[in-house]
C-alpha cells in the first residue's frame, strides 16, 4: 500500500521523505505485515483493495489490446475485401466471350443473310 508523507520544497526541489511540508505530497510503500498497528481486518481490506487494483490495470491493458487487434483484424478483412473488388474488375475474360459471342452472332446472321439469297 501507499501510505501519504507531506513534502516540501526548497528551490524547485522536493524535500527529504521525512520532511512534513504544506506544498506538495507523495507516496511511499508500506508493508502491511510489517506496519505497526494495524489490525488483522486492516490488514485484509488494504490486501483486497491492492487486488481490486491490479484486477483493474489488468482490465484496461487487456481492453487496449483486444481494441488493438480487432483495429488489425478489421483492416486485414477491408483489404481483403477492397483486393478482391479490386481484381474482379481487372478481370477480363467476359469482356474476351462477349466478343467471341457478337462475332458468333454475326457469322449466324451473314450465313442467314446468304441462305436467303
Amino acid at each position: 500500500m501507499w501510505r501519504h508523507v507531506g513534502a516540501r520544497r526548497r528551490r524547485g526541489k522536493m524535500a527529504a521523505p521525512g520532511e512534513s511540508g504544506e506544498a506538495a505530497a507523495f507516496a511511499r510503500r508500506i508493508d502491511p505485515a510489517r506496519e505497526p498497528g494495524l489490525s488483522p481486518e486492516q490488514r485484509r481490506l488494504m490486501a483486497q483493495v491492492e487486488h481490486a487494483q491490479r484486477q483493474r490495470a489488468l482490465q484496461r491493458r487487456l481492453r487496449s489490446r483486444n481494441v488493438l487487434l480487432a483495429l488489425g483484424i478489421g483492416a486485414v478483412t477491408f483489404g481483403i475485401y477492397g483486393y478482391t473488388f479490386y481484381s474482379v474488375s481487372q478481370e477480363r475474360f467476359l469482356d474476351e466471350l462477349e466478343q467471341e459471342a457478337e462475332a458468333a452472332r454475326a457469322r449466324a446472321r451473314a450465313r442467314a443473310e446468304g441462305a436467303a439469297s
